[in-house]
């Protein structure tokens, strides 16, 4: 775990001159701010006081408390996608507030909203108004289904999205129900999508002067990291079918019971399942020129798979770690999350981060750390989630200030 408190100003920032304007909210959209907000950028969240602020700020049952015991606006889901901003509270159905965000999109590099399809425009606030007023600003609309396409107007959530896309057709149990994977994955990787497209428009902008429209959905993202499964389907015209935890084109891959629990074994390559065979106790499978070559695997894993099963079955998990560990065959455990995040390598890596939280019971909150280890242009952890609205006087007293 690495500590950390405010950010010093003399660190380096990627996106250190960078504002952004948020009006979104839920997870795809703020997940791409976050990261944002990691590199450097400040990030100006608007959010309605009529309701609250962002929908998850009531998504518990897990909050920050406040020294007292009671519960923070703060929940864990907020968290997960919220550090690093501040917190400004408008009601943009409003002359007044529209006219507050008409003053911070005049400052902005980069505007971000997740309203239906022109959802804004009835309030001004629409990348048409705003780019034809500020002409060099980037702006990223996210959406269920995008701004064009029958389904533009059908809401979009995460698991909408998962079962529109066709990922959650691969997931689950081959004879049981499709399931959607266990976190917002088509969220968060429209997150990620959207940072990725707002970076090169700014490249754009900053080579040009000119700022561009991003369209970008739930539903295309996830259909874009269908990756091999969806090519899969592209080159053979055949739709992929659910295989649980196996590998459409990799045989082994996949959990295997051992005597005390679950593990997973990846057998990459030819020379690897040789050795995976030998250490195994089963040089009978290995010499069998059925299964001597991943094709002939994939070919015939009807009958390989159930006689590893049953060998595997008769050792331990760490009798399996160590003997494929031994002759580099991949192997690993199944954790759960308190191990994952407890295990020797989250610390190493800095997997969790205490940020500074004021007014919050302890002092600080835990949150999960950004992956990204830049050398020269660190991610910084300058500010915890804020609570909603906490920011509204300091910035509306910028806005006083000509630019």
């Amino acid at each position: 775990m690495m500590a950390i408190s405010k950010a010093s100003s003399e660190t380096p920032t990627a996106l250190g001159d960078i504002f952004v304007l948020d009006l979104s909210r839920i997870l795809a959209g703020p997940t791409a701010t976050q990261l944002l907000g990691d590199f450097g950028a400040t990030i100006i969240k608007v959010e309605n006081p009529k309701t609250g602020g962002d929908d998850t700020r009531g998504w518990g049952p897990n909050f920050a408390k406040n020294p007292d015991g009671t519960s923070t606006d703060l929940s864990a889901y907020f968290m997960a996608a919220n550090r690093n901003k501040q917190s400004i509270a408008v009601d943009i159905s409003t002359h007044e507030g529209q006219a507050i965000i008409h003053k911070l999109a005049a400052r902005a590099d980069i505007i971000i909203e997740n309203y239906k399809p022109d959802g804004l425009v009835k309030y001004g606030l629409d990348h048409k108004s705003l780019m034809k007023a500020h002409p060099s600003v980037v702006y990223c609309s996210i959406s269920g289904f995008g701004q064009t396409g029958p389904n533009r107007d059908q809401p979009g959530y995460d698991l909408m999205a998962q079962g529109f896309g066709g990922v959650m057709s691969l997931t689950g149990d081959p004879e049981g129900v499709p399931t959607k994977v266990g976190v917002g994955i088509a969220d968060v990787m429209c997150g990620m999508y959207a940072t990725i497209g707002i970076l090169a428009a700014l490249r754009h902008r900053d080579k040009t002067g000119e700022g561009q429209h991003i369209d970008l959905s739930l539903v295309d993202a996830s259909m874009a990291w269908l990756i091999n499964e969806g090519t899969n389907y592209l080159t053979s015209g055949n739709a992929p079918i659910r295989r649980g935890n196996a590998h459409p084109n990799i045989v082994p891959y996949d959990a295997f019971a051992a005597s005390d629990g679950h593990i997973l074994v990846a057998v990459g390559n030819d020379s690897q399942f040789a050795r995976f065979c030998d250490v195994i106790g089963r040089l009978d499978l290995g010499a069998e020129d059925k299964y001597k070559t991943n094709s002939g695997r994939i070919e015939h894993r009807e009958t390989l798979i159930p006689q590893l099963r049953e060998t595997l079955a008769k050792l331990t998990k760490a009798e399996i770690l160590e003997k494929l560990q031994s002759v580099k065959v991949p192997v690993g455990p199944i954790h759960t999350v308190d191990e994952a995040l407890n295990s020797d390598q989250a610390t190493a890596r800095g997997t969790i981060v205490d940020v500074v939280a004021d007014g919050i019971d302890g002092g600080n909150v835990q949150l999960l750390a950004n992956p990204l280890k830049l050398s020269r242009t660190p991610v910084q952890y300058r500010s915890a989630p804020p609570r909603c609205g906490q920011d509204t006087d300091s910035i509306l007293e910028t806005l006083k200030t000509p630019r």
